[in-house]
């Protein structure tokens, strides 16, 4: 299958998720197909929920980089993939898995996707969304009081102690792997028309 794969990055909060649905939405799912990183952190079930609570989970070793490649493998040979859960509620993978079809175009959208020199060879284009750190750090704020249950107080520390140094430490130096940088990710008429067009000349 003529597939291209096309990884999406930036720190958390940036906008990358929505760059990537923008597309998918723009596209439609017979032509476009997703994989969150997120999706793939380790499975930790011989640790209980307040060591799961503790780990570094901004550090490229909390993902299970073997299986997403794999899957990556897969869906560019055409065959479908069952992509894992993760309950953030509880810091693990969930038993429940999302069918993942092949298409045309796969989109590959995480922090930290970029610091991984395995997952940039298999992609053939990759985009760094660029948003200032304030901005960033207010939308993690929200998303993860309002949407995963999590404490005020608890984002803080985490931002704190794994989050803002993982990312001085990976993140923003791994955007020197980019192909394209798009400040403020699917809020940038003219940088998601510029990925519009790629991805409608490759189809074609």
């Amino acid at each position: 299958m003529d597939t291209i794969l096309i990884g999406i990055a930036g720190g958390s909060g940036s906008g990358k998720t929505t760059l990537a649905n923008s597309l998918v939405n723009y596209f439609g799912e017979d032509e476009v197909s997703i994989l969150r990183h997120d999706n793939y952190y380790k499975r930790h079930d011989d640790l209980s929920y307040e060591e799961r609570s503790k780990l570094n989970y901004d550090h490229p070793d909390a993902f299970d980089t073997e299986l997403l490649c794999g899957h990556i493998r897969d869906l560019k040979a055409g065959r479908p993939i069952e992509m894992p859960v993760y309950d953030y509620s509880v810091h693990n993978r969930s038993d429940q898995t999302t069918t993942v079809h092949p298409n045309p175009v796969i989109i590959l959208e995480g922090i930290l996707i970029f610091a991984e020199p395995v997952l940039v060879d298999l992609m053939d284009f990759r985009i760094f969304v660029d948003t200032d750190a304030d901005e960033r750090i207010l939308r993690r704020i929200m998303r993860d009081v309002n949407q995963r249950g999590r404490s005020l107080d608890s984002v803080i520390r985490q931002y704190r102690e794994t989050v803002k140094p993982m990312h001085d430490q990976f993140v923003e130096p791994s955007k020197r792997r980019a192909d394209i940088i798009i400040p403020e990710g699917g809020k940038n008429k003219a940088g998601m028309q510029f990925v519009v067009d790629f991805i409608t000349n490759r189809l074609r």
